[in-house]
């Protein structure tokens, strides 16, 4: 299907409109300014980009200022005590403690561990929290696959894990359901696991729940990697016992780090089922034997990566210079206005153009909006149509399941009955062979555009002709 771009009223006249609409958006201007200078790449190529959940885009300054503190020294493997190797962990500390000091960690309760990504960060959870028969595992059904996978970490020691389920329409916690299950959780190591926000629908779920869970005796893992790019996650207010997190998400650059926000009380219990360079005190060969490292460095595997990490504390100042307020006020102003232009959208015939997964109020969701577009007849245009039509205008979706199996099985109505013989009938399917023979009797997938903070509203004006122009096809 062919797409184009047209509209009798012209990108000034909306822009006005806008502004009377939400005058609050004046105030964030530094932002244009930022983008000109940091970002002029994105307005040279063309580019509408509306994939922040995906990825942030890194500012130029940032890795200037990477590349010059790299030529300026000499550094070393930090596993050392030569004048490079000391540089390099004086370097990665203070980034390490610079972290710590972004995320309000004032009563110093966490250690840092730097790891690949978020998904490494749970990784480390999985495989080194003491399951047993005895313990409980429970996460919402609103979950990244890398949590999700901590399931077979459990089901590998004989642990009952649970979904808690969230509300069909609005995408939010089942508030009810999740209090009773939490109250009847009994053993011990019970592990609660839930998104800030959820990286498929952009809908954030309560910080409270935190207190809750580990008042009726839960350890809390907080994936904060969807939330933390455009929210600010206090430590000294909110203290899960794990929080995992990837900075290119923040701002964009480097990629291959995250980290495990760890709560230092709870490392005493953790139990690491293998050691590696850079984590062990002592290990014998003859003698049979190992000493972990204390805390973080018993968890960093083989070497830190010390020439990248020091870029973490320059891109985590880059965004504090700017503001998580006006990071805020300017992406909800533009998904707001997004919102209200494409939800009364309808066909000649009255169908409706957009179906919007999640809630609408703005208030409890991030600047996320996963959506499909349906044809005249109500029926859903694959997304992946969608995302070719984007692609031919230079616009940056995703388009997809966005690695959030539960609520794609929920919005696309996939019951147990459905997947279960998926898995059961002895033979792999590829998600393509699986998509495609589900595609004509299912809603599969999605498509989602998420804002960030040198979005503008040029972005949000593209996204909405480009949606407007499937209207009557």
């Amino acid at each position: 299907m062919s797409v184009h771009i047209d509209s009798n009223v012209t990108i000034e006249q909306a822009f006005q409109d806008f502004i009377a609409s939400y005058p609050q958006y004046k105030a964030t201007e530094m932002l244009d300014d930022i983008r000109a200078k940091d970002f002029k790449r994105l307005d040279n190529n063309g580019h509408t980009y509306l994939d922040f959940v995906g990825a942030n885009i890194y500012p130029e300054s940032l890795i200037r200022e990477h590349q010059d503190f790299l030529l300026k020294d000499v550094y070393g493997n930090p596993h050392s005590a030569n004048p490079t190797s000391s540089l390099a962990t004086k370097h990665c500390d203070h980034a390490r403690n610079y972290v710590k000091e972004y995320f309000n960690d004032a009563d110093d309760d966490y250690d840092v561990v730097f790891t690949l990504n978020a998904s490494g960060a749970l990784k480390l959870i999985g495989e080194a929290y003491p399951f047993c028969p005895e313990s409980t595992y429970v996460l919402l059904v609103d979950n990244h696959n890398s949590v999700n996978g901590i399931r077979e970490f459990a089901r590998c020691k004989n642990t009952n894990f649970k979904y808690a389920p969230v509300k069909d329409k609005t995408l939010q916690i089942d508030e009810e359901a999740l209090e009773q299950i939490l109250s009847d959780g009994q053993g011990k190591n019970k592990l609660f696991a839930y998104p800030a926000q959820s990286n498929f629908s952009g809908v954030k779920h309560s910080l409270d729940w935190i207190h809750k869970a580990q008042k009726n005796g839960w350890d809390v893992l907080l994936d904060a990697a969807a939330y933390v790019p455009t929210n600010q996650l206090d430590l000294s207010k909110h203290k899960p016992e794990f929080v995992s997190i990837s900075f290119y998400k923040i701002f964009g650059y480097p990629t291959g780090i995250g980290c495990l926000l760890v709560k230092k009380s709870i490392l005493s219990k953790m139990e690491r089922p293998w050691f590696a360079g850079g984590t062990i005190e002592l290990a014998s060969v003859r003698g049979d034997g190992h000493f972990f490292a204390e805390d973080e460095e018993g968890y960093e595997d083989g070497t830190i990566n010390f020439l990248n990490i020091p870029a973490v504390e320059m891109g985590l100042k880059f965004i504090k210079s700017i503001g998580i307020d006006n990071i805020q006020t300017r992406i909800t102003s533009l998904a707001d206005w997004v919102l209200k232009e494409i939800l009364p959208l309808k066909h000649d015939n009255g169908v409706n153009l957009i179906e919007l997964y999640g809630t609408e109020d703005l208030n409890n969701r991030g600047a996320t909006l996963t959506f499909n577009i349906c044809d005249q007849t109500g029926k859903t245009i694959f997304y992946e149509d969608v995302e070719e039509g984007a692609n031919k205008l230079v616009i940056s979706l995703r388009a997809g399941c966005f690695c959030n199996p539960g609520l794609s099985e929920i919005v696309g109505k996939f019951t147990e009955d459905v997947m279960r013989p998926v898995f059961e009938c002895g033979e792999k399917v590829s998600y393509n062979e699986f998509v495609n023979s589900k595609k004509s009797d299912y809603v599969v997938g999605a498509i989602r555009a998420s804002f960030g903070y040198v979005s503008n509203f040029k972005d949000a004006y593209t996204l909405v002709e480009f949606i407007k122009s499937y209207l009557n096809k």
